[in-house]
């Protein structure tokens, strides 16, 4: 297969250390351009990584004829609309999470895209090798009726950051919001992946918390966006998503992601690492419930950055789709869109 020639846009924590040496690994990508505004994070990428062409501007890359595609690795509020013009420039468009502002950015996105691919990078952690067990286990019908999803993860504050944090991280004009959209796009797409994309939100019930005063100095101080959400999601076959997650929080370590059914739940674990297990419980008349290990092993040595990429060039390449593809990442940027409007309102909000 033909290596797809892409650009990179965002020479930062992400773009810089994890697209680029996710792309040096790969025999299915060659980079051809990068751009970024600051000039030292830029002739850095060329340099290390051997990059002839460089670009201060996004826009400029997008006009490069060589390139094929583009990875979209910079903050949400100005990511949207250079997916949007990639679109228009027919460009295939492997974009960072959250995949857009809001849910008519993604519509809008949906309407250009044509015959181009569009991946979402909110599926890295569905691609460790754990996963696939947990989605055949769903699909088996081995819980019956789902009844329950739950994601959960508390994550408490550490000590004060020895260097500025990063304006754009809990900003709603910069990034879409806080944790919410940082990370709990990695939790939607964790849970509705296992359970097969079939749960369909109807309406839902949620609150978001800032930062504590005392613990101000972990975040930019513009920053106005979340960093605890709790939310209740209801579903059209009457299944129920319980979602939450904080980051600096005051309270210890809590974690865990789950699917009950009326025969049956899975245990589950976002996270990749050694000594992984999923647990299996089941029920049945005349025993009650039971537990066994589903399955065990080690979530590691995979780059998960080079596994989306690689499924993007071959998409491209040899046709098919993207783990997250838009729709599906337009159902997680309507609950989203939706948290921030029962928050703000007090009010359950409906998702059309």
């Amino acid at each position: 297969m033909e290596p797809i020639r892409i650009g990179i846009v965002g020479c930062g924590v992400i773009g810089g250390g994890a697209h680029l040496p996710a792309a040096a690994k790969s025999e299915l990508v060659e980079v051809v351009a990068v751009a970024d505004l600051l000039a030292a994070k830029r002739q850095a990428a060329a340099e290390k990584y051997g990059i002839a062409t460089v670009y201060e501007q996004g826009a400029d890359l997008l006009r490069d004829e060589r390139v094929e595609a583009v990875v979209l690795a910079l903050p949400t509020g100005v990511r949207s609309p250079l997916a949007l013009a990639a679109l228009r420039l027919g460009k295939h468009v492997l974009t960072e999470k959250p995949v857009a502002m809001n849910a008519h950015q993604v519509r809008d996105m949906i309407a250009l895209r044509g015959d181009r691919v569009v991946g979402v990078c909110s599926a890295r952690n569905v691609m460790y090798p754990s996963v696939k067990a947990a989605m055949e286990c769903v699909a088996s019908g081995v819980l019956g009726q789902i009844r329950v999803v739950r994601s959960r993860a508390i994550v408490p504050a550490g000590a004060a950051p020895s260097s500025p944090p990063p304006a754009w991280r809990v900003s709603h004009a910069l990034n879409g919001g806080g944790i919410l959209v940082n990370w709990g796009c990695y939790d939607l797409d964790y849970v509705m992946s296992v359970a097969g994309w079939g749960l369909k939100p109807t309406t839902v019930l949620a609150q978001t918390w800032p930062l504590g005063d005392h613990l101000a100095a972990r975040v930019d101080p513009c920053s106005d966006a979340d960093n605890h959400f709790i939310a209740l999601i209801r579903c059209a076959g009457g299944e129920m998503i319980s979602f939450e997650r904080a980051e600096f929080a005051s309270a210890s370590t809590d974690e865990a992601w789950q699917i009950l059914g009326s025969h049956g739940s899975l245990s589950l674990w976002l996270h990749g690492g050694k000594g992984k297990s999923l647990r299996l419980d089941t029920s049945d008349a005349q025993t009650g419930t039971s537990s066994r290990v589903l399955w065990e092993g080690d979530d590691v040595g995979v780059d998960v950055t080079q596994a989306i990429q690689e499924a993007f060039a071959r998409a491209i390449r040899l046709g098919g789709t993207c783990q997250t593809t838009l729709e599906r990442a337009l159902i997680m940027q309507q609950i989203t869109d939706a948290i921030y409007q029962s928050a703000r309102s007090g009010q359950a909000v409906g998702i059309d």
